[in-house]
C-alpha cells in the first residue's frame, strides 16, 4: 500500500489542492471581483471584458500555451500533473460557481479565499505539479532563482495581474483587496511548502560538552559537532556543542542539557532545509 502511495500521491495531492484552490476562488473571489492573480486572475478580467461567465474554461484555454512550454521545460512528470491541475482546477471553478454562499464582507471574503488559494496552489507545489499557466512559470522562476521562496516569486508576478484588475474593473479598492489575497496567499503557500522542513539549530556553552554531546547522539538519534571557544571575561577554553534536530525533539534536548548542567548556555534558531543524513537530501528539483 505504501509503495502504491509513494508512486501515486503527486496524483492526489495535484487534485486535492486544484479543488482547494478553486473552491477559494469560486465560492469568496469570483463573487466579489477579487483577484487572485495568475492565469486565472488574468481569465476573469479577460472573461469580464468580453462578458464570458466560464472563467475555468476561459482559464484552460489561456493555461495551454505556457502548460506545454513549462512542461517540455520541467519533465514529464511536471507535465502529467500540471495538465491535470491545469483541467481540474478549471472545470471545478465553474461547478463551485454554481454554489452560492450569499453576500459577504469583501475583506473577509478576500482573507478567507487568500487562505484556500494558497492552501490549495501550496499543495500542489507540494506534490511537484502545478496547477498551470503561471504557476509553470513560477516554477520555472524558482529554478533559476534558488534562494528566493517560491512564495515572493509567485506574489511579484501576481501583482502584475492585480494591477491589471484595477484597470478593468475601474475600482482602486477591487486592486487593493486583490492585493491583500496575493499576499496572504503567498505567505500560506510558503508555509505548505516548505511545512517538513524547519528544523532547530542549538549551540550549547557547556563545562559537560563531552557528556551533553554523547546524550544528544545515544538519546537523540543526532548528530553533534565541537566547535572551538574561549570566554571573553575567563580567557577560559570551551567545547561548543553545534546540533540540529527536529522541533519535536527541542524540548528533550533542552531537558537532556539542563540534567547534565543547570547552568549551560544554550541558544536555539531555526533552521531551514537542512540536507544531511536524518533530514532532507538535495534535489535539484526541490522548491
Amino acid at each position: 500500500m505504501k509503495k502504491i502511495w509513494k508512486k501515486a500521491d503527486w496524483i492526489v495531492l495535484t487534485a486535492l489542492g486544484s479543488a482547494v484552490f478553486a473552491l477559494g476562488f469560486s465560492l469568496f473571489l469570483e463573487p466579489n471581483n477579487i483577484n487572485a492573480g495568475g492565469i486565472s486572475g488574468l481569465a476573469q478580467a479577460v472573461a469580464h471584458i468580453f462578458g464570458l461567465e466560464n472563467v475555468g474554461v476561459l482559464s484552460v484555454i489561456l493555461n495551454l500555451p505556457l502548460f506545454f512550454v513549462g512542461g517540455l521545460r520541467v519533465g514529464k512528470r511536471f507535465f502529467a500533473g500540471s495538465l491535470l491541475g491545469t483541467f481540474v482546477s478549471g472545470l471545478l471553478i465553474d461547478a463551485f460557481a454554481l454554489i452560492s454562499i450569499g453576500p459577504q464582507d469583501t475583506l473577509v471574503s478576500g482573507i478567507y479565499g487568500g487562505v484556500l488559494c494558497g492552501l490549495g496552489i501550496g499543495i500542489v507545489f507540494a506534490a511537484g505539479t502545478s496547477t498551470g499557466g503561471s504557476d509553470i512559470l513560477v516554477r520555472l522562476l524558482k529554478l533559476r532563482y534558488r534562494n528566493v521562496p517560491i512564495g515572493i516569486i509567485s506574489s511579484a508576478f501576481d501583482a502584475c495581474v492585480v494591477i491589471l484588475t484595477g484597470i478593468v474593473f475601474r475600482d482602486l479598492s477591487r486592486a487593493l483587496f486583490s492585493g491583500i489575497v496575493v499576499f496572504i496567499m503567498g505567505r500560506v503557500m510558503d508555509v505548505v511548502v516548505y511545512r517538513f522542513d524547519y528544523s532547530k539549530v542549538a549551540l550549547i556553552v557547556s563545562d559537560q560538552a563531552e557528556e551533553i554531546a554523547k546524550d544528544i547522539c545515544d538519546k537523540l538519534d543526532r548528530g553533534a559537532t565541537f566547535l572551538h571557544g574561549q570566554g571573553y571575561y575567563s580567557r577560559q577554553e570551551k567545547n561548543v556543542v553545534l546540533t540540529v534536530v527536529k522541533k519535536r525533539q527541542l524540548a528533550e534536548l533542552k531537558e537532556l542539557v539542563m540534567e547534565r548542567d543547570e547552568k549551560a548556555f544554550v541558544i536555539v534558531q531555526e533552521a531551514h532545509q537542512v540536507l544531511g543524513d536524518g533530514f532532507s537530501r538535495y534535489s535539484k528539483d526541490a522548491l
